[in-house]
């Protein structure tokens, strides 16, 4: 009962960590401190938003949630903050459940349009920073949903959780 009682009380930190552990597991070459942390703050926000909440953006449950919330509404296109959260939406559907979206749609479509998406975040940026991070993301966007697949592949065919550390452990 104890590890399901520290399992709930996992903190974005804490989520943060494991999927930047994770991330860094399935990179077969350098990367980008900042993109890592970037992504990994991808996972764990998404990883901590109900697809039912009522008090902010609900994660989106498939890849038609995206389309019709961003594809369909392009009164939004130049909210930059909007435009984040579309890349972030496209990357994590078609990357890290792309498993499960692959038989219903089409991959390749959403990382180009999600490449798009991020973009379109960057041009509308108020930091220089912000503006050029979301301009690599738009860059290697295919790169890390290739990541992002890699690694929800990985944990979906093993059996993890969170444990006291910042990393995956394996559940006995």
């Amino acid at each position: 009962m104890e590890s399901l009682r520290a399992l709930l009380a996992i903190d974005h930190r804490r989520a943060l960590e494991f999927f930047a552990s994770g991330l860094r597991d399935v990179c077969d070459t350098e990367v980008n401190e900042q993109e890592l942390l970037y992504n990994a703050s991808v996972l764990a926000h998404y990883a901590q938003v109900s697809t039912q909440t009522p008090i902010e953006l609900p994660t989106p449950s498939s890849l038609v949630d995206v389309f019709d919330h961003f594809v369909c509404g392009t009164v939004l296109y130049h909210d930059s903050e909007m435009m984040e959260i579309a890349g972030t939406q496209c990357l994590l559907l078609s990357g890290f459940f792309e498993t499960q979206m692959r038989g219903r749609h089409n991959i390749r479509w959403y990382s180009e349009l999600g490449a798009g998406y991020f973009s379109r975040a960057a041009a509308g940026a108020k930091s220089t920073p912000k503006s050029r991070l979301l301009e690599t993301m738009a860059r290697r966007f295919e790169q890390w949903r290739q990541r992002h697949s890699r690694l929800g592949r990985e944990l979906r065919d093993q059996s993890y959780i969170l444990d006291g550390g910042s990393g995956p452990s394996r559940s006995v």
